[in-house]
């Protein structure tokens, strides 16, 4: 809890102190570890396709049954952390995680890798919640940008880092190393979160909103399968994902109307809706989450369906936006803690159109240099965005609505992340019908007895056709990142003041 500044007396120290570091650090291994496990994962279906001997419909249930999980565990980890305290939960989370890679490298069939993949989600989804609870409320709002760029580390570079080591694994050793190396990474975090995190501190229980729970978990799992279904069906709207996505959207909605009229202690309270900062923050998360998880998933897909490049080549060359990443992020934590988060935001945005707006202009055959250095100045981007956008809406919070701030926050890039991935999926897929040369060329990329069979000219021409099929899906990530700039222009443009003990946050309390 931030202690208030006693009158005449210096201000808190801005510094970020030895302990606020080792609790970061704690928390930046938990992160790594539920971040680096969405990609590693996704590298490795072709492999799961061949060992269990399974079609790529049911081993894709390897990434959504995870994504499930997730989003019917977050609701629920804020009011627990309020309950049950974030160190307690935090190393609960860690055990339920790391239990589950062990089940998971030790799968029989498909069907057991898909179940253990729930039980590896149940503790995944709490971690990011919870460690951005424990980092917020140890450095208090006027630090919250530094520490929340430490926490972006991971979150930023996860979707870069985890192909390459996904695809060194899958080389050098075997598919059960893409689970086992989460073993002796958890219990170092596990131990350090024992001997660092701060003892928690008792409540007062609180009634669990169970009448919340039951709307809200199973909506988003709900509505998540429906979105994350579409391209199976070619991108159509089969019966499957109408009914999933309807009785999803109907739950959600539900639970909206029951959270407004609860009076004491909602699942999410909806009323931290009512502090600007927070809403504005939403917003522009949500577009963002869109734009950025949907083009993150094109950029392997061109460099291995067009250029050919292998699984680990492919994540090598994403290098550079993971690097322009790290130049920019502690620079703008340490700026958006001085300046506030408006302007970093405003920057990041315009540096990420610039480098994306290269791949609206894909060609078969465009230049490595060319790509490389728009997603350099992508990642310098990545730098100036996520973590200044949550600090936004973490910085004016309270100790005691921090947790269900940070819970909430997250449902939201749960959401906008797997709509962003099925939308530039369906658009994708469209774009690839929608020319014969592609098509020709993708039937034989599997099959190297038909792919000999076409002739050269044929090949270049449906080349040729896939990139600007990429080009165009990216120029429609470009438009959605574009719209971002209308919220992040509202963005606070002032330091966070950290509002002292006794003193009305700047929202109504629940």
């Amino acid at each position: 809890m931030t202690t208030p500044t006693p009158p005449g007396a210096p201000p808190a120290s801005d510094k970020i102190d030895a302990a606020v570091l080792k609790i970061a650090s704690v928390v930046v291994l938990g992160a790594i570890m539920s971040i680096l496990d969405v990609t590693v994962v996704s590298v490795a279906l072709p492999t799961f396709m061949q060992e269990f001997d399974a079609t790529y419909a049911t081993v894709a249930w390897t990434m959504t049954a995870y994504t499930l999980a997730l989003a019917a565990v977050i609701p629920a980890t804020g009011w627990a952390a309020d309950r049950f305290g974030t160190k307690r939960l935090y190393m609960t989370a860690l055990v339920l995680f790391v239990a589950g890679s062990v089940l998971c490298s030790m799968a029989w069939n498909i069907e057991s890798l898909i179940a253990f993949r729930v039980i590896q989600g149940l503790g995944g989804g709490m971690l990011m919640p919870l460690g951005m609870t424990i980092m917020t409320r140890a450095a208090g709002p006027h630090r919250v940008g530094r520490v929340m760029a430490v926490l972006g580390i991971p979150m930023l570079l996860g979707p870069i880092s985890g192909p390459i080591l996904g695809g060194w694994l899958l080389e050098s050793a075997s598919w059960h190393w893409i689970f086992l190396i989460n073993l002796p990474i958890g219990i170092i975090a596990l131990i350090a979160a024992f001997v660092l995190l701060p003892a928690d501190e008792p409540k007062p229980a609180e009634s669990f909103d169970f009448i919340g729970m039951l709307l809200l978990s199973p909506g988003l799992a709900l509505f998540l399968f429906g979105v994350s279904s579409i391209s199976e069906g070619g991108g159509g709207i089969t019966t499957k994902v109408a009914v999933s996505c309807s009785i999803g959207a109907a739950l959600v909605a539900a639970f909206v109307y029951h959270a407004l009229r609860r009076a004491d202690h909602p699942l999410i309270d909806l009323r931290l809706f009512q502090n600007r900062n927070l809403t504005i923050a939403v917003l522009t998360s949500t577009l963002f989450a869109v734009a950025f998880m949907g083009a993150g998933l094109l950029f392997p897909s061109y460099f291995l369906q067009v250029r050919g490049e292998t699984t680990l080549a492919a994540g090598l060359l994403l290098a550079p936006q993971g690097i322009g990443a790290m130049v920019t992020m502690p620079i703008a934590g340490n700026l958006v803690d001085r300046l506030g988060p408006g302007k970093i935001v405003m920057t990041g945005v315009t540096l990420m159109a610039l480098g994306m707006g290269v791949f609206t202009q894909l060609g078969a055959d465009t230049p490595y240099p060319l790509l490389l250095s728009a997603l350099f100045v992508m990642g310098l981007g990545m730098g100036c965005t996520m973590m200044p956008i949550m600090t936004a809406a973490m910085a004016t919070l309270t100790d005691q609505t921090i947790a269900r701030g940070s819970t909430l926050m997250n449902i939201v890039q749960q959401v906008a992340g797997s709509i962003g991935t099925a939308t530039m999926s369906v658009v994708l897929t469209n774009q690839m019908k929608a020319s014969p040369e592609a098509g020709a060329v993708m039937a034989t990329q599997h099959n190297p007895e038909l792919a000999a069979q076409l002739p050269p000219s044929v090949i270049e021409q449906g080349m040729s056709a896939m990139a600007d099929a990429f080009g165009n899906t990216f120029l429609v990530a470009l438009v959605l990142l574009l719209l971002t700039f209308i919220p992040a222009f509202f963005l606070p443009r002032k330091p966070a003041v950290a509002p002292a003990d006794g003193e009305a946050a700047p929202m109504m309390m629940h």
